[in-house]
């Protein structure tokens, strides 16, 4: 019987190369440990989220654009950490590049 993995190198170039997936997806799971997901996603406009089970942390690796969420319009760049609490409603808009 083999040990679960209890520490790894994500590499988002691994990811990237998933996407899309088979049938279309725009992101990929790169790790699930218990109750949390890592997913790696390349989003595209316009933005299409709905409310998760689940907080939410996006780390914005590149671009920038605005997080609409409680009523709130937040600019996001390269380097910024989102977060979002499960069951809030969001999305996102002028996704861009930077």
């Amino acid at each position: 019987m083999s040990k679960p993995d209890r520490s790894c190198v994500m590499r988002l170039a691994e990811g990237k190369a998933r996407i899309p997936g088979p049938a279309g997806e725009r992101a990929v799971m790169v790790l699930r440990r218990g109750p949390l997901d890592v997913a790696l996603s390349l989003p595209q406009r316009p933005s299409q989220q709905t409310p998760h089970a689940q907080d939410e942390l996006y780390f914005i690796i590149r671009g920038r654009g605005f997080l609409l969420h409680d009523s709130k319009r937040d600019p996001f760049e390269s380097g910024d950490i989102l977060f979002v609490a499960a069951g809030t409603d969001h999305r996102f808009e002028e996704i861009g590049r930077a």
